[in-house]
């Protein structure tokens, strides 16, 4: 049997020269597991211990002070200022913890659990789903929580393409990225162990939800955030650059699994993924468009994809599983190259 506490202190407290690859390998796998197991089965903590709400209120605290300044400093401060308190935060809690390798284990978990929302991500689409069956209205309002457009005059149609681009565009963000640098820096360690490699392995996806958070909070182009949002926002695109083109890969590859248009899928990304003010979201929203066979419109903003067929009710459920098998793969593919770099060392 294996001794995870064992495991868990040698790898906090054990040297450089004398870290037992396998065990790190064991706890590395097994976190992210554990996590997303937490995550799918109980979901987000509550707002008043969430870590991504407390960034938020570091954010807000720190905008009223920065965005007095009226150029593009003001969000770098911001950036270094959020950036400062965050690493401070979860090394303090990370330092008490350290006393308990099992209390440690579990707080590590809870924390990058909290940097993905699988749950939240799929239940909110189907709850969109649910509600078009139910009145078109209550539908109205529930995708008004998800897009900045206006709904209020939203027909079925554009309401299904709406929750679709949500879905899909939220993909990458809301776990592939902070996946992806989790599993970057799991890479990182196994090659060199060092102190505190716990820490930094999870303050790194952390991290990126922090920056994410940034940007979503004040990565708008309004005349009030045009100059604090500036940073942020580039920021935001250079660390989705990668993430959000690996997304769409494993879309068009999932696509194939589940015998939807899988050569459509990888045509239409290719084709109009740039078609997106963003240059990352369109990627995820494109070849899910080409693997359902619809086309995906936000007026005057973009069009993705060719409408093989009326958009209807039940893609939404389609893209739900789509995004499953995407996540699914990814999950099991990092976990598979984490395993085939053990070997080779």
């Amino acid at each position: 049997m294996i001794e995870y506490n064992k495991i868990i202190n040698d790898i906090i407290f054990t040297q450089t020269d004398k870290i037992n690859s396998l065990s790190l390998l064991i706890v590395i796998i097994f976190a992210l597991l554990v996590s997303i197991a937490f995550d799918v089965i109980i979901g987000e903590l509550p707002g008043r211990i969430h870590p991504v709400v407390i960034i938020g209120s570091i954010i807000d605290s720190l905008k009223s002070v920065c965005i007095g300044i009226k150029n593009k400093t003001s969000g770098l401060l911001l950036v270094i200022g959020t950036t400062a308190m965050t690493c401070l935060i979860l090394f303090v809690i990370y330092f008490i913890c350290s006393y308990n390798s099992i209390l440690l284990f579990l707080v590590f978990i809870i924390f990058l659990s909290s940097t993905f929302s699988i749950k939240m991500l799929l239940n909110t689409a189907i709850g969109v789903k649910n509600d078009l069956n139910e009145s078109l209205d209550k539908a109205r309002q529930s995708v008004s929580y998800l897009v900045s457009r206006s709904t209020d005059e939203l027909t079925e149609s554009f309401i299904v393409s709406a929750t679709i681009e949500s879905l899909t565009e939220n993909i990458t963000d809301s776990y592939i990225a902070p996946i992806f640098y989790y599993f970057i820096f799991s890479i990182i360690i196994l090659l060199n162990p060092f102190y505190y490699q716990l820490y930094f392995l999870l303050l790194v996806p952390m991290l990126y939800r922090m920056f994410n958070t940034l940007d979503a909070m004040v990565g708008y182009k309004s005349d009030e955030l045009i100059n604090i949002g500036f940073v942020p926002a580039k920021i935001d695109d250079i660390l989705n650059y990668i993430p959000s083109r690996i997304s769409g890969i494993y879309v068009v590859v999932s696509a194939y699994l589940l015998r939807y248009n899988g050569k459509s899928s990888f045509e239409i990304m290719m084709r109009d993924a740039r078609n997106c003010p963003s240059p990352n979201s369109g990627y995820t929203m494109a070849s899910a468009a080409g693997a359902l066979d619809i086309k995906l419109v936000k007026k005057q903003t973009y069009i993705l994809g060719d409408e093989n067929k009326p958009i209807e009710i039940n893609d939404i459920e389609k893209a739900v599983r789509l995004s499953k098998l995407t996540i699914a793969l990814f999950t099991l593919t990092i976990i598979l190259l984490l395993i085939l770099i053990k070997v080779i060392l």
